[in-house]
């Protein structure tokens, strides 16, 4: 069972950031990508971010959440990260990049 906790429209990578909690998983995003030739796409990028100092309980909570939600929804641009301060625009299309 997931709970939506937030819903954020026209928010960039640096401003959902700053809106993550600091010490607890969390799953975002669907993301407006301006490819090079102009066109823009919003692939459904899954991103779970777990956060260094995250109780245990809530890491494996989280966990094992995304693997059944992944499977489920046949997600398959996921990403990970440790540290929140990493989820930056620039991060973001470095994931995507290996998708062109």
């Amino acid at each position: 069972h997931l709970t939506l906790r937030s819903v954020f429209q026209d928010i960039s990578m640096e401003d959902l950031r700053n809106e993550l909690p600091e010490r607890q998983p969390r799953y975002p995003y669907c993301y407006k990508y301006v490819h090079a030739d102009g066109r823009v796409s919003y692939p459904l990028c899954f991103i779970f971010s777990s956060p260094m100092g995250c109780k245990p309980e809530q890491q494996m909570m989280y966990a094992g959440s995304k693997n059944r939600l992944v499977q489920s929804a046949d997600l398959t641009k996921v990403f990970e990260t440790r540290n929140v301060d990493d989820l930056t625009e620039e991060w973001l299309k470095n994931q995507l990049a290996f998708f062109r």
